[in-house]
């Protein structure tokens, strides 16, 4: 509500029917009005009578009540909210106890901010059964508008905002943010595209902090079908309060697509974290997202990613299994083998629900809470449940075989923030260094074929070398298959496939006519290629190629191709080859080009001419429908120079009159100083170039006016999605 609506004269009728047992009663009653208005509030006096001793009078305002008193040569100025504004409301006691107001003064000399009441540290720590009386505060709230005139609904109702503790900021130790900040400034002068924000309390101190470098934003764009959110650091209370975004690249590779230090696991928090993330990554949600068991995280997910699936770390959900289970110690080994076998081993909904249910009266769970909460929430984590959907590869039964172990060697429970951040370069250059080696790999060797199978050979230049490896033992355990038909509905034929090697018994419901396979070990919705039970399905009904639909591009050697693979997995074989070709021969241009400043201007203009020619044959295949998408980008635009952290990017670079390629020299702008504070202190940080963006208009309309988000040092190319309509500059809270 703005202050300019505050209008009209209190209600003298209501204010003397109503009554309060208490002073405290009565201030209660003014912070809950207060919060649904949008300030804070304060007790200004109050009075004791001189016989009794009693309080007989209070007088509470507006936080901004009065005008700053401070000395104008005080050394450390205090900041002070005050600024005149003349709310308040005065009560007094009756001679019978009963408390009514004396005065009610309403009107405001400064802007109302209902949606970010929660701020104001009069709201914060409030009695969490106050909260989480809904019915009650919408009756205070009611009785308000009623009295004074002034409430107007702003989605309170519907958003009831009851987290309490939304002034926390990050447990630091002296200079960590003043470090944290000049990493950020120097990874992006390195990199334009290095991205971080931050997200202040009331008291200017941190309270979140996230980044990403440039490697992980373009990891993204090939890469934003899976990405799994890692709070094990946090929730472990992990000396550092840090969370991962990570994903998979297409050799199976862990990527790291952006971190974050949180103070807290509130939904406010993982709003904030979400929508942030998302801005970052060009305003793209991913396909799938894996989480913890949080009902803050699904809720916040559900709100920023709507059109997202959602699913629990299944290691995650199994190491709380056996936490909150340790009470079945005695029985802990029988337990497990049923357990294991209910979510393993139950091929269809019906086979799992009938497991559980014994599984419950069997260890009588009846009246375990979070074992039911378990049950619930059984399509999110089941095996059973995901179909149809490929995970990647992020879905694994322990930590140990997810992705998301791979930065558990560079961090440990006492790991300090200093520490992680000097670890933080090293972690970013043995991820570049393992995919530049797989990238090499993949351009001057050939893979080794140990079969004649037709599947080997079909995928043998198509996949990368890690997932041809991987699918090569699914097509070599074949061989230990034996295959028995179940049952056969027309096109449709279900087949139990007996795996020799494990003793075990799989279901393949295999349909001719769609080309559609599925088998019960789910290995193409967790890894993300077809397993040896469907490879024997195949063999046995006379298909000797596999279906494209079952080639994800993300596995391939095309897979940052900006074109989608075709039906025709040839293509992807013969565009592998081509590919590493130009590649070996672009490297003996490298080399004799740079010899010299004439043969370095030969080979610069042969490029340039010969980025021009392809772009154009491209551009024209596309137009005359041969199913090359038509590029919008100008010839050269995609000739960056990527070596560790450093990026040339196009526009940063100007040729002399020797056409050599000069770096622009980087004018550094007068520092903008923000004051953040630390441990309750204020200490001065410097911030080059600091940008303040409020992207409201970017929210989903249920989060809109609830989540401040503020961007510090966004470049410009990550909102290349925005227009500018959507962009207005925000200052930061004073």
């Amino acid at each position: 509500m703005d202050g300019s609506t505050v209008s009209g004269s209190s209600n003298a009728e209501h204010q003397d029917a109503m009554e309060f047992d208490s002073n405290e009663a009565a201030y209660e009653y003014y912070k809950e009005y207060a919060k649904s208005v949008g300030f804070g509030t304060a007790k200004l006096s109050s009075r004791r009578s001189r016989a009794s001793k009693e309080f007989i009078d209070a007088k509470f305002s507006c936080i901004r009540y009065g005008n700053k008193q401070q000395s104008d040569d005080a050394i450390n100025p205090r900041p002070s909210p005050k600024i005149g504004c003349k709310a308040s409301m005065h009560v007094k006691r009756k001679p019978n106890g009963k408390w009514y107001i004396h005065s009610f003064v309403k009107e405001h000399n400064h802007e109302l901010l209902p949606s970010q009441s929660h701020f104001f540290r009069s709201h914060r720590n409030s009695d969490p059964l106050k909260n989480d009386a809904k019915v009650r505060r919408k009756s205070i709230l009611s009785t308000m508008s009623k009295q004074y005139g002034m409430y107007q609904s702003s989605g309170l109702e519907n958003y009831i905002r009851n987290q309490s503790d939304r002034g926390r900021c990050l447990a630091l130790e002296e200079g960590d943010a003043q470090i944290l900040l000049e990493l950020f400034v120097t990874m992006q002068e390195e990199n334009p595209d290095f991205f971080y924000s931050v997200d202040l309390n009331e008291e200017h101190q941190l309270r979140n902090v996230f980044w990403v470098d440039a490697k992980g934003i373009e990891d993204y764009k090939n890469f934003n079908d899976v990405v799994s959110f890692d709070t094990m650091y946090f929730v472990s209370k992990y000396k550092i309060p840090l969370v991962l975004f990570i994903g998979v690249n297409q050799h199976c590779q862990p990527t790291l697509l952006g971190c974050a230090l949180i103070a807290d696991e509130t939904l406010f928090t993982f709003v904030w974290l979400f929508q942030t993330w998302f801005i970052a990554m060009g305003s793209r949600a991913p396909n799938v997202i894996l989480t913890d068991q949080s009902n803050s995280i699904e809720a916040a997910i559900a709100a920023v990613f709507p059109g997202t699936r959602h699913f629990y770390n299944l290691w995650n959900v199994l190491e709380k299994v056996s936490r909150q289970l340790d009470y079945l110690n005695p029985w802990h080994d029988t337990f497990t083998v049923k357990f294991n076998k209910c979510i393993h081993r139950s091929w269809t909904e019906e086979e799992f629900d009938r497991r559980w249910a014994k599984l419950v009266n069997k260890f009588n769970l009846n009246e375990d809470a979070w074992f039911q909460s378990l049950y619930h929430d059984r399509k999110l984590w089941a095996p059973t449940f995901i179909r149809n959907i490929s995970l990647a590869g992020l879905y694994a039964s322990s930590r140990s075989e997810s992705p998301n172990s791979f930065i558990d060697k560079y961090i440990h429970s006492e790991t300090s923030l200093r520490e992680f951040l000097e670890q933080y370069k090293v972690i970013m250059e043995d991820l570049y260094e393992e995919q530049a080696k797989s990238n090499f790999d993949a351009w001057h060797d050939t893979p080794e074929l140990k079969s004649p199978s037709p599947f080997e050979k079909q995928l043998s230049f198509v996949y990368t070398h890690e997932i041809f490896k991987k699918f090569q033992v699914e097509i070599l355990g074949a061989s230990a298959c034996h295959l028995k038909v179940d049952k056969q509905d027309g096109d449709s034929i279900t087949c139990i496939v007996k795996e020799y090697e494990t003793s075990q018994d799989y279901m393949v419901e295999w349909n001719g006519a769609q080309l559609d396979i599925c088998c019960s070990c789910r290995s193409f919705e967790f890894k993300g290629y077809l397993c040896r039970h469907a490879i024997v399905v195949l063999q046995m009904s006379g298909v000797f190629n596999i279906p494209v639909k079952y080639v994800l591009q993300r596995w391939t050697n095309a897979a940052t191709s900006r074109y989608p693979i075709s039906e025709n997995l040839e293509n992807v074989q013969t565009k592998t080859r081509r590919l590493n070709d130009l590649c070996r021969r672009a490297i003996i241009l490298g080399e004799e080009g740079s010899i010299s400043q004439e043969s370095y201007k030969i080979a610069l203009g042969a490029i340039k001419d010969a980025l021009a020619q392809c772009s154009n044959v491209n551009n024209s295949a596309a137009n005359e429908g041969q199913g090359v998408p038509a590029v919008s980008k100008e010839p050269g635009s995609n000739l960056n120079v990527n070596k560790g952290i450093k990026r040339t990017e196009p526009g940063t670079e100007k040729s002399n009159s020797n056409d050599t390629a000069v770096m622009n020299e980087k004018v550094p702008a007068q520092p903008e100083v923000v004051n953040i504070g630390i441990d309750a202190g204020f200490h001065q940080m410097e911030l080059p170039n600091t940008r303040h963006l409020q992207l409201h208009n970017m929210m989903p309309p249920q989060l809109q006016g609830v989540v401040p988000t503020m961007f510090h040092n966004v470049a410009s190319t990550q909102f290349h999605n925005v227009t500018s309509a959507h962009l207005q500059n925000s200052r930061l809270p004073h």
